[in-house]
C-alpha cells in the first residue's frame, strides 16, 4: 500500500502528484542556491551585488507569500494561486537571457521571484489539507523535492563544468516549464477542517510561543544566508571542482531524505521542541566545521551531513508547528508569514550581510552563522515549553 492509499473511509492522498511539484520546485533551489553566485560573479558582478541580487530574491518572500497567501485564503482555491505563480515565474525568468547590467538582473530577480516565491506556502497548505489526520506522511511526499533537489544540482554541476555558466539559465528555464506542468495535474483540496476554529490569524500571531518560535526560525534562515549566497564561491577559491561542489550539495540532500523518510516516527515519539533544539544547536556545529575545515573535502562533507538536521528536520517540524498553530482560514496566511520571515526576510538579511563582509572576511562569516543558529536553538527551547504553547 502506498502512502496515497485510503484509509478508514478517507479519500486517498494524490501522493504522486503532490510529490512531483516538490520535485520540480526544489529542483530549481538546486540550479539556484548552488550556482546563482559563482552565475553572477561569473558576469562580472562584485561579492556585494551578488549578495544584494540574492537578497532581492529572497526579500520577494516577504511580501509575496503575504499577499497571495491573503487572497488564496479568500479565494478558497490555493492551486489557481500555485498554477498562476508558477506560470508568470517561468515567464519572467526567461528576461534574464536578455538581461546584462546589474538594474536589469535586479528587475528580473524581483519579478520572477515575486510569483515563484508565492507558490510554495500555498502549495504547503494544500498537501496538509490532503493530508488531513495524515500529517506524519509531508515528509514521505517532501521527500520528492529533495530527490529533485539533488538531481539537478549533481546534473548541472557537471554540465556546468561542461558547457561553462551561460547554460544555467536554459536549465533553470527548463525546470520552471516542468514546475509549471506539474502545478497543472494536482488537485485542489478545499478548505480545512478547522474552518472556523482556532484563535484567529492575529490573535495566534500575537502569541509570545508564536512570537518566539517565529524569531528563531528568522534566526536560523539567517544564518543560511551565507550558505546560499556564498558556500560554492567559498569552496571554488579552496580548489573545488564545479563537480564535487554539486556532489558535495547533492551529499546533504541525501541526508535530508533520510530524514524525510523516518519523520513520521520521529515527531510523535520525541516532540516539535526537542527535535527543533537539536536540529538548530547541530546547525551551529555545522556553520563551524565550514569555518574552520573548508580545505578538508571529507569535513566538509560531514558538515554537509548536518543538512538532515539543519535543513530537514528543522523544515519538517517548523511546518507541522505553523499548521497547528494557524487553523481554518488563517492556515495559509499562517505559512506565508513562516515562509516571509524565514526563508524571505531571514534569508535576504544573511545574504546581505555576507555580501557586505566576504570580501574582508571570507569564511569567517560562518562564525557569525553558528552564532545566529545556537541563539536560534535557545529561542526554540524557550518559546516551545508546554506552558508557553498552552497560552
Amino acid at each position: 500500500m502506498t502512502p496515497g492509499a485510503a484509509n478508514g473511509g478517507r479519500p486517498a492522498v494524490p501522493y504522486w502528484r503532490l510529490g512531483g511539484f516538490y520535485l520540480f520546485f526544489f529542483a530549481a533551489l538546486g540550479a539556484l542556491m548552488p550556482y546563482w553566485g559563482p552565475y553572477l560573479r561569473d558576469a562580472g558582478f562584485s561579492s556585494a551585488e551578488i549578495g544584494q541580487l540574492l537578497a532581492i530574491l529572497h526579500a520577494t518572500k516577504i511580501v509575496a507569500p503575504n499577499v497571495w497567501g491573503a487572497l488564496a485564503d479568500r479565494l478558497d482555491r490555493r492551486m489557481a494561486v500555485v498554477r498562476a505563480a508558477s506560470l508568470v515565474a517561468f515567464l519572467g525568468f526567461s528576461a534574464i537571457l536578455i538581461a546584462e547590467t546589474y538594474g536589469a538582473v535586479a528587475l528580473v530577480m524581483a519579478l520572477f521571484g515575486f510569483f515563484w516565491n508565492a507558490a510554495l506556502p500555498q502549495y504547503e497548505a494544500n498537501t496538509f489539507n490532503h493530508l488531513r489526520g495524515r500529517e506524519h506522511l509531508y515528509g514521505r511526499i517532501r521527500l520528492w523535492g529533495s530527490i529533485g533537489f539533488i538531481i539537478a544540482v549533481t546534473g548541472i554541476g557537471e554540465a556546468l563544468d561542461r558547457f561553462g555558466f551561460d547554460a544555467l539559465p536554459y536549465l533553470v528555464l527548463l525546470i520552471f516549464g516542468g514546475l509549471w506542468l506539474s502545478s497543472l495535474i494536482v488537485p485542489e483540496a478545499g478548505r480545512s477542517d478547522g474552518e472556523g476554529q482556532g484563535d484567529g490569524f492575529w490573535a495566534t500571531l500575537r502569541r509570545p510561543a508564536v512570537i518566539g518560535f517565529f524569531l528563531a526560525c528568522f534566526l536560523n534562515q539567517m544564518g543560511h544566508g551565507p550558505f546560499y549566497g556564498f558556500f560554492s564561491i567559498y569552496l571554488e577559491d579552496h580548489g573545488y571542482s564545479g563537480g564535487l561542489i554539486g556532489l558535495l550539495w547533492a551529499w546533504g540532500v541525501v541526508a535530508e531524505i533520510g530524514v524525510f523518510l523516518v519523520m513520521h516516527r520521529l515527531l510523535p515519539h520525541f516532540g516539535a521542541r526537542t527535535l527543533l533544539v537539536i536540529a538548530l544547536a547541530l546547525g551551529g556545529v555545522r556553520w563551524l566545521m565550514v569555518a574552520v575545515w573548508v580545505d578538508s573535502a571529507w569535513l566538509i562533507a560531514l558538515s554537509q551531513t548536518f543538512h538532515a538536521a539543519s535543513f530537514g528536520v528543522y523544515h519538517a517540524v517548523a511546518i507541522d508547528t505553523v499548521n497547528r498553530f494557524f487553523t481554518g482560514r488563517a492556515q495559509g496566511r499562517g505559512q506565508a508569514v513562516y515562509s516571509s520571515l524565514t526563508f524571505g526576510a531571514g534569508v535576504a538579511a544573511g545574504s546581505l550581510a555576507a555580501g557586505w563582509g566576504w570580501d574582508s572576511f571570507g569564511g569567517q562569516t560562518f562564525f557569525a552563522a553558528s552564532a545566529a543558529a545556537f541563539a536560534a536553538a535557545l529561542l526554540a527551547a524557550w518559546s516551545l515549553r508546554p506552558q508557553a504553547r498552552a497560552r
